[in-house]
């Protein structure tokens, strides 16, 4: 029986590369695994999935996802699945519940404010299946806040979605979240 996996875990903590590696897997075994993301994320360019490791492979867009293109795989995964709507996680069920293909989803719990996304938000309520891909504060401690930064300092105001990578962003612990405490330099 087919389920609903949601991944999620503070930035950095591999879970673009986890999701690569999960479709690899079904390749190495002869099945056919697709690889699927929102189409707002496009820093990785058109219909491309890059993990931080260097890692990479093709992709559709969620917004292209039909039945008969799900019904030629045997498992979808989601990458940047913090950026669907609520409408595309109940498509995600369906092709659990109704096409009996198992999709794993893989994203971001909260933002830089600490406040859910409305896909994640989705996710942990639809979920069969809710696992933490787990990261580390620069102080050792469990990462669990995806930190915006501008000009060095953390930011906690503004637009929910900007894209960015390391240059915008860094995982802390929810102590020096509140603290905006960067660490050493």
């Amino acid at each position: 029986m087919a389920k609903l996996y949601f991944r999620y875990g503070a930035m950095g903590s591999s879970k673009t590369a986890n999701a690569i590696m999960v479709r690899y897997n079904y390749q190495e075994r002869g099945q056919h695994a697709l690889m699927v993301k929102p189409s707002v994320e496009q820093r990785d360019g058109d219909c491309q999935v890059n993990s931080r490791s260097g890692l990479k492979c093709p992709c559709v867009y969620m917004e292209q996802l039909t039945d008969e293109l799900v019904l030629k795989h045997d498992c979808v995964i989601v990458d940047e699945a913090q950026f669907l709507s609520q409408e595309q996680v109940r498509q995600l069920v369906h092709i659990v519940d109704d096409l009996n293909k198992p999709v794993i989803a893989y994203g971001l719990r909260a933002d830089f404010r600490g406040e859910l996304f409305p896909g994640s938000a989705a996710l942990l309520a639809w979920a069969d299946t809710i696992e933490e891909v787990k990261t580390v504060c620069w102080c050792g401690r469990k990462a669990t806040f995806n930190t915006r930064i501008q000009d060095g300092v953390v930011v906690k105001q503004g637009e929910q979605v900007m894209l960015g990578g390391n240059e915008s962003y860094t995982s802390l612990c929810r102590k020096h979240w509140e603290e905006g405490n960067l660490g050493p330099i």
